[in-house]
């Protein structure tokens, strides 16, 4: 079931953090580097809803269900989120296979997204494609990154990876 939920009321410069397949770990560094955020926005695979409670104490929060997230916390979230801040609509999704619609039609900023665990900056039509990459355990060789989303005033935004440098 997808859901339209009002945004945060945020002015219309803000600087969104992007996190997503945290899979229960939240490291330090992601933390530093989220800090600052006036809101953060995790793509699934939270994996543990104390990580969003951690999150929680940087900025306000809001999530989404990733394929890895179960159990009565993980129901509470809603598998799609379109997150309206100052002007700009950000859809939020954990896996880009799940779009369903043509981002351009729906007047979207931007679309977060995970699940691939690869960070992506990609400008498809008027709308910014950003996936985080991954913040919890590392997977293969991909780097461990976050990302921030500056929102301006009209369509104005850009976006940043934030590649996380780990004790491990």
């Amino acid at each position: 079931m997808k859901r339209r939920v009002e945004g945060t009321q945020l002015r219309s410069c803000a600087l969104i953090g992007l996190i997503s397949d945290t899979h229960g770990l939240i490291r330090p560094e992601a933390l530093k580097a989220l800090r600052g955020s006036d809101l953060i926005i995790h793509c699934g695979d939270v994996g543990d809803p104390v990580v969003l409670d951690v999150l929680e104490t940087l900025a306000p929060v809001r999530a989404i269900r990733g394929n890895n997230d179960r159990g009565p916390w993980a129901n509470r979230l809603p598998p799609q989120d379109l997150v309206e801040v100052g002007g700009h609509a950000i859809l939020v999704l954990h896996d880009l296979a799940e779009l369903d619609r043509d981002t351009d039609a729906a007047g979207l900023t931007a679309l977060a997204f995970g699940h691939s665990h690869k960070p992506v900056i990609e400008k498809r039509g008027g709308v910014l494609f950003i996936n985080p990459g991954s913040a919890g355990p590392r997977r293969f060789r991909l780097p461990v990154t976050v990302a921030t989303l500056a929102l301006g005033s009209g369509r104005r935004c850009e976006a940043k990876i934030v590649r996380l440098t780990i004790s491990k």
